[in-house]
């Protein structure tokens, strides 16, 4: 059982068609980004980073290269133009992935992704002031990072220097400078090719760290050597990192906490934490170092609901080991803090995306059995709402030791959240 299973069928096909341009549909439905929840305006800027030490694993002849965007607290937005919600390569991959059956079924050029804008400046100043904690972010498999702004620019806008990035030639598609577009390699037999893909993903996550402990000591590792915003290196308060991140991305969050103890909490959002699933029942089920031996840090669990292929409803708790049994197994062997919070009200496991915030402005473009399938039936509003202030909470409490008491026990304010025992 993978968590987003269609999503990695969808993501691999639409890498596979990545240098089609999409025909333009004749009424292009505008998108506009959630506004911003924290007190600060938000910049963004990309980083190509380069691995000279170590050789790519999944194309052996190249050295290993990621893009990451930092996304920061800035004073204001004047001095840049908006940063775009997709670059027009990843664009081109979203586009042809959303017009697949198994997700929206759309005409292919019914989202005006050239228009559409992120709450985040292109490289403005950061803001001023004591430096910020830092949360890396990972997306789920053969996801692109783009694909969880509202997730991300929300918590920079909470005072969060956030590092989000894409896992090269496991995501559907990169895009780097220049508009060069790496695609996934075809997927192989699990669990090896899981394995694979996470041990990728921790290697990314803690290169992207040293790098980001370069910045703070003045230097550039930018591939171009392109400017960095004024005032990126002083923001980086590298004693207090966090690591969250969507399906797969949760599972990378806490496998990294365990090879690095520079992480000091981390979030799984509605991810298996195994590299082969034992689901349906009665198939192989190989857990995850994390999942084996808990963490002494930190650590939440957010899942959703879900449907089975019989439409049997799931619920993605360590309370449900028959569905996941990674839960279980990790909730018995955590020590460090932990909760486990279900999102209700009919959500699904791409609720924990951007495609929350971009279906329901398709309105009538999008069969409502297909809006159902991919966002569920819960309000997008609330989900995103109860999304960005757990977050927040959580990262406030253990990287900034302030509690706003959200962990306490089940809030008004939060309806659709459930504090699972």
């Amino acid at each position: 059982m993978v968590r987003g299973s269609a999503l990695i069928a969808g993501l691999a096909l639409a890498g596979g068609l990545a240098t089609a341009a999409p025909a333009v549909a004749a009424d292009q439905a505008k998108l506009t980004a959630p506004a911003l929840t924290g007190p600060y305006e938000v910049g963004t800027t990309d980083l190509h980073l380069v691995d000279p030490s170590r050789p790519d694993p999944w194309k052996p002849e190249r050295r290993r290269e990621l893009m990451a965007t930092v996304t920061y607290p800035a004073d204001r937005l004047a001095d840049g133009p908006r940063a775009p919600w997709l670059t027009p390569g990843i664009g081109t991959v979203i586009d042809q992935m959303l017009a697949g059956e198994d997700y929206l079924g759309l005409p292919a050029g019914s989202i005006d992704w050239a228009s559409a804008k992120r709450r985040a400046g292109l490289g403005v100043p950061v803001a001023q002031g004591a430096p910020k904690p830092v949360a890396l972010f990972s997306p789920g498999f053969g996801g692109p990072r783009e694909t969880y702004s509202a997730i991300v620019d929300d918590l920079a806008s909470r005072g969060y220097v956030v590092v989000s990035l894409s896992h090269t030639y496991e995501s559907a598609a990169v895009e780097f400078p220049g508009g060069r577009l790496e695609t996934a390699v075809p997927p192989g037999e699990e669990p090896e090719f899981m394995k694979k893909a996470l041990d990728a993903r921790v290697a990314d996550s803690r290169f992207v760290l040293d790098q980001l402990a370069k910045i703070s000591r003045g230097q550039n590792p930018d591939a171009e050597n392109r400017p960095l915003p004024r005032g990126l290196g002083w923001s980086l308060d590298l004693s207090r990192v966090g690591a969250y991140g969507h399906s797969y991305g949760g599972f990378t969050a806490g496998e990294t906490m365990i090879h690095d103890r520079r992480v000091d909490a981390g979030i799984n959002l509605d991810g298996a934490m195994a590299t082969a699933f034992g689901y349906p029942p009665g198939s192989a089920y190989v857990p995850g170092e994390v999942t084996k031996r808990g963490l002494d840090r930190p650590f939440l669990l957010m899942g959703a609901e879900g449907v089975d292929e019989n439409g049997k409803p799931l619920e993605h708790t360590h309370r449900h080991p028959e569905f996941d049994r990674s839960w279980a197994d990790f909730w018995a062997n955590q020590r460090g803090w932990k909760r486990d919070l279900l999102l209700r009200g009919g959500s699904t496991h791409m609720a924990y995306s951007d495609l929350q915030v971009v279906v329901p402005q398709l309105g009538s473009r999008v069969a409502p059995e297909k809006r159902e399938a991919v966002i569920g039936t819960i309000d997008p509003r609330r989900s995103l709402a109860a999304q960005r202030d757990y977050i927040g909470a959580f990262f406030d409490l253990h990287l900034k030791g302030r509690d706003r008491h959200l962990f306490d026990g089940e809030s008004p304010r939060h309806p659709d959240i459930d504090f699972i025992e």
